[in-house]
């Protein structure tokens, strides 16, 4: 069970002979994980970490930084020494064996597709109020309401949110042309966004209060601990730099360059935006009767908004335009608004960017169906698994809310996480000779640190999401071994060699043990 060990010489050959196109530099990367990154997290979450930690959300940013900082020095060693496409899923298989690496592949099902209907749906959120404000820019333009039905799923008193499936569908498309031209779109809705967050944190810093910070932790460390786990959402995408590896130009130098430096980037911006919602509009937690925390989404929270007529930051589905008009400005909240709607849909292309090129690579390993590792004969990019991926994502956005989405995502990316640290230890054991173009520092710290605060963050998510994520490594086994396990090329004895090495295909030798006799 944990001897199908795919070794890295057979992943690297193996991406030899059903390669991507490598199309991708430095500044591509580090704008696909800036695009990836930025987004619903500060956009749309602001206000359910508020929700959970008050004040204190600014430490919540702090300790989820923290912990994707560490982790990305670990998938920067990895992906520089393996730069082939699948992510913490490949890193795996070369490491902990191939059941350990199907469930890393099944968790990162809940970090990209599910995430990108979180995004899809928050989105949603501003473009709903943005038709409500056109008014605003001009005397001519009427204010357009989306019927309750339409803009919102079952839990959110509605029956579909059409924007939000729209929208996923519209990505899908743009994914099918082409990586280099998804690449180039996402560059021009960055600089929106980044655009669009300068312009909140110059408005918002100079008007700031310190009575707002008090109380700082209405809810203690534990609401801040929670608002972590909840917030660490608005972090997860720099990983998906990884999964571009194999279309990425000289992946040694610029792998590492993506992969930190987009994050980086994101943390500076994510501190300064909650400082400036905190300073200026407060972001206090609506409490129970009994002191406690209304919990995000909840009934009790949307009623308890309705009484003070949702003037406060965590009552709003679009937070940062919201407290731009509270604090003077409603025209520049407005524009606000309008890049979140340009710039979101940024991160859903990168999410399910990653999600299809995470299925790529399993299918190409035999555990899902080949066919669905086809590349399309005109745009070069795998257009089945695309195209299946996007119907599912516009499905989760158009019946699921965006916090309960974005704490599912969270439980697969934090347990991904944790297996990728734990990978590199090994290897720094099993292999040291090979060649690492980056090498993790103080690895025997660093890895350690991943690991732990991934598990931390993940036991700090809600039961519910807990159980969920239990429930889905489930079926996940019962899929593999159903399925993978007696598909699976390693299992069956087909193990690639380098091009360079032999000019036949690859050959079938002697199934490993508890492998499937070939017929």
């Amino acid at each position: 069970m944990f001897g199908r060990v795919k070794s890295l010489d057979a992943i690297l050959a193996t991406a030899e002979k059903k390669s991507l196109h490598r199309s991708l530099g430095a500044f591509q990367l580090t704008m696909l994980g800036v695009g990836a990154v930025i987004g619903t997290g500060i956009f749309v979450l602001t206000a359910e970490a508020a929700q959970k930690a008050g004040p204190g959300m600014m430490v919540s940013f702090i300790i989820a930084g923290i912990v994707c900082a560490v982790a990305a020095l670990c998938y920067s060693e990895m992906a520089a020494m393996v730069p082939v496409s699948g992510s913490a899923y490949t890193y795996s298989y070369a490491v902990m064996g191939e059941m350990m690496a199907w469930m890393v592949g099944w968790a990162l099902v809940l970090e990209y597709a599910v995430a990108a209907g979180a995004v899809a749906v928050g989105w949603s959120g501003y473009f709903v109020g943005m038709l409500a404000h056109l008014h605003d820019y001009a005397s001519y333009f009427p204010d357009i309401v989306i019927p309750a039905h339409l803009a919102a799923g079952p839990s959110g008193g509605g029956v579909i949110n059409l924007p939000a499936m729209i929208i996923a569908l519209l990505v899908t498309i743009l994914l099918v042309i082409g990586t280099k031209e998804s690449a180039a779109f996402n560059a021009v809705l960055v600089c929106i966004k980044v655009t669009a967050l300068t312009a909140f944190i110059l408005l918002a810093l100079p008007v700031m209060h310190a009575d707002k910070f008090v109380p700082f932790a209405p809810l203690g460390f534990s609401g801040i601990s929670a608002a972590a786990a909840s917030i660490f959402f608005a972090y997860v995408g720099f990983d998906a730099v990884s999964t571009a590896a194999e279309e990425t130009k000289d992946p040694q130098r610029n792998m590492p360059i993506g992969l930190i430096g987009s994050l980086a980037v994101c943390t500076v911006f994510y501190l300064l935006v909650a400082a400036g919602v905190t300073g200026t509009v407060g972001a206090q937690p609506m409490l129970a009767a009994d002191g406690h925390g209304l919990a995000p989404g909840s009934s009790d929270l949307t009623a308890a908004c309705k009484g003070i007529g949702d003037q406060a930051v965590v009552c709003s589905r679009e937070a940062l335009a919201w407290t731009l008009r509270q604090i003077g400005y409603p025209q520049i909240g407005n524009l606000v608004g309008l890049a979140a709607i340009l710039a979101l849909p940024s991160v859903v292309l990168m999410m399910m960017f990653g999600q299809t090129r995470i299925f790529f690579v399993m299918s190409r390993d035999g555990l899902l169906p080949e066919a669905l590792s086809a590349v399309h004969p005109r745009f070069k990019t795998p257009h089945v698994i695309t195209i299946i991926t996007g119907i599912f994502v516009a499905l989760f956005a158009a019946f699921f809310p965006v916090g309960a989405l974005a704490d599912i995502s969270n439980s697969g990316t934090l347990f991904a996480f944790a297996m990728v640290a734990i990978a590199v230890l090994v290897l720094r054991k099993t292999d040291p000779g090979r060649h690492r173009p980056f090498r993790t520092p103080a690895v025997a710290v660093v890895a350690p640190l991943a690991v732990l605060g991934s598990v931390y963050l993940l036991f700090s998510l809600s039961w519910y999401t807990l159980a969920l994520f239990v429930g889905w490594a489930v079926v996940g086994l019962v899929v593999y071994f159903a399925y993978s396990r007696g598909h699976s090329h390693v299992g069956r004895g087909l193990v690639e060699v380098h091009e360079v090495d032999s000019g036949i295909p690859p050959q079938p030798v002697a199934p490993l043990p508890g492998g499937v006799e070939l017929d």
